[in-house]
């Protein structure tokens, strides 16, 4: 099984992201929001992406009960879609594992 982090690079890679943008650090702004909103950003990037991979492969599928598409194109779609959600599980599971982290640092 890949890891996590190599899973979020491929998928980024994939939907035009870059990985090279995920793994680059914010440039310092007027203030910390910056770093926030540029993490926000990403994440929504994301949640949009997985969005239209389903949309996409929902698509595809009707094609094909309709007879207007051929069946690999629609497990494609599928596949694609597959990745999307395995990818935002894995980054929602290490955002979680982070946040626990956090919480058991003494103050």
């Amino acid at each position: 099984m890949a890891t996590p982090s190599f899973a979020a690079g491929a998928y980024a890679s994939i939907q035009g992201m870059g990985a090279g943008n995920l793994l680059r650090k914010p440039q310092a702004a007027s203030g910390s929001e910056s770093g926030s909103a540029d993490f926000a950003a990403m994440i929504g990037k994301a949640l949009d992406a997985t969005a239209d991979a389903g949309r996409r492969s929902d698509a595809q599928a009707a094609s094909v009960a309709q007879g207007r598409a051929d069946v690999v194109d629609v497990v494609t779609a599928v596949a694609e879609s597959e990745a999307a959600i395995e990818t935002l599980v894995a980054v929602r599971d290490r955002v979680i594992a982070a946040y626990e982290e956090i919480m058991r640092m003494p103050v």
